[in-house]
């Protein structure tokens, strides 16, 4: 029997530098930007300041840009919505920073609760909207960033029916 742990017979990584990844600036890969999104939904003294409410349209501030990618703060106050979109040709990642909203496909619609973490491919076809009585906050980086946003007529599942737990 062998008694060499694994750590003895390879070596500590740590100390083999060059076997070592470095580090990326930006992210490259949807873990990447996911983990980007949670980065800055903890770090709420960066965009809570920034955030403002407007009852008569939903109010967003691009708040990052690498290479590639931008990200956005939206509010939504009571009843504010998207409309039935895609986001051409970017993929994306929508956290629920504060509130809940609600996220409706032609499948089903599904509550979001703060904290809530939504990934979506090129062309996914959905509408946000705020059902709830209290102003949301939410998240959204765009890879690439977004240059259109095509508007859909198709309806969506009604808030009401298969409601999908976040």
């Amino acid at each position: 029997m062998n008694s060499n742990s694994d750590l003895q017979i390879a070596g500590d990584i740590l100390e083999v530098q060059h076997l070592l990844q470095p580090a990326r600036e930006h992210p490259a890969t949807v873990a990447e930007f996911v983990g980007l999104a949670r980065t800055i939904a903890a770090d709420r003294a960066r965009w809570e300041p920034l955030v403002r409410y407007d009852t008569t349209t939903r109010w967003y501030h691009r708040l990052h840009t690498g290479p590639g990618y931008e990200v956005w703060l939206l509010s939504w106050v009571p009843g504010q919505g998207s409309g039935l979109h895609d986001h051409g040709r970017s993929s994306g990642v929508l956290t629920v920073l504060e509130g809940r909203l609600t996220e409706r496909t032609e499948r089903a619609a599904r509550g979001l609760d703060s904290g809530a973490q939504r990934v979506f491919a090129p062309g996914y076809v959905h509408e946000v909207v705020n059902d709830s009585l209290e102003p949301a906050v939410s998240l959204h980086i765009y890879y690439p960033g977004l240059t259109e946003m095509p508007m859909h007529a198709a309806q969506c599942a009604p808030a009401a029916v298969d409601v999908v737990p976040a």
